[in-house]
């Protein structure tokens, strides 16, 4: 069984060497349009990334925000207690509101004006969440006024 396992590897490591003459169909074009096809996955690969990253560290602050408990007890007047707990909701504040906000748009504008897509919506989050916070910090200010 091991001789015939070696003998289909040789056959078919012979049978998959071609030759560099045969080669002439392939052209330097078809290279660099397959690299370029490649890079462009990869970066597409990249912006998922970051939104998921995004996603998931937005979940988490939410997770942790409802974890946050209160516990009451009351007193019946029979002589048993009752415990109750509730969860206390905080909304969020406009800043972090407007960043998130920003922070979509930004996107979206980043890629649909950019040429390579991926980094247009990494920019254009970045610079809408900045815009989007400021803004929200500014409401944020005259409320407690």
């Amino acid at each position: 069984m091991k001789k015939l396992s070696i003998l289909l590897i040789v056959a078919i490591a012979f049978a998959s060497c071609k030759n560099k003459a045969g080669e002439a169909g392939v052209t330097e074009n078809s290279k660099q349009a397959t690299i370029d096809s490649m890079n462009i996955v990869m970066e597409k690969q990249k912006a998922e990334l970051a939104k998921q990253k995004t996603i998931d560290s937005m979940q988490n602050i939410v997770a942790a925000e409802k974890s946050k408990t209160k516990v009451v007890y009351a007193n019946n007047g029979n002589g048993t207690a009752t415990t109750t707990t509730t969860t206390q909701k905080k909304g969020w504040s406009n800043t972090a509101k407007g960043a998130l906000i920003g922070a979509g748009a930004g996107a979206i504008t980043g890629a649909a004006v950019s040429k390579k897509k991926g980094e247009g919506a990494i920019i254009g989050g970045l610079a809408g969440a900045a815009v989007g916070a400021g803004t929200g910090a500014i409401i944020d200010g005259k409320k407690k006024k």
